[in-house]
């Protein structure tokens, strides 16, 4: 099937750091059909699949505000703490978060490493 001049070519979201690859519908702040909603940074974001509300979105990820790398909202690929991070970016400037933002990750590691063990 030929892809006519008219249909937008699709764009394609994907993490940077594990590699989540997904079509997007929106790029920004300000997600369309949605009445006041304003994000507090510039997401990927693409339409709920699991709802018939065209105002239900699911926001996939953003850049880094450090490096610019895309990454996911995943817990292991960044932090959100009032700009988006990659985790990379975090763990090189961890002294720089306050104390619990440090205090929460710590206990994050020690439950993946008792995870594995």
């Amino acid at each position: 099937m030929e892809q006519t001049t008219s249909d937008p070519p699709e764009k394609t979201f994907t993490c940077q750091l594990c590699g989540l690859s997904t079509p997007f519908t929106y790029h920004g702040q300000k997600p369309p059909n949605t009445r006041a909603i304003v994000l507090l940074e510039e997401c990927f974001v693409t339409k709920d699949p699991f709802s018939p509300d065209k105002e239900k979105f699911l926001v996939l990820g953003s850049n880094c505000s450090l490096c610019s790398s895309s990454v996911c909202v995943g817990s292991d690929c960044s932090l959100f703490y009032t700009k988006r991070f990659c985790m990379q970016c975090v763990n090189k400037h961890l002294d720089q978060f306050p104390p619990q933002i440090q205090a929460e990750l710590a206990k994050k590691k020690q439950g993946s490493k008792a995870a594995v063990s």
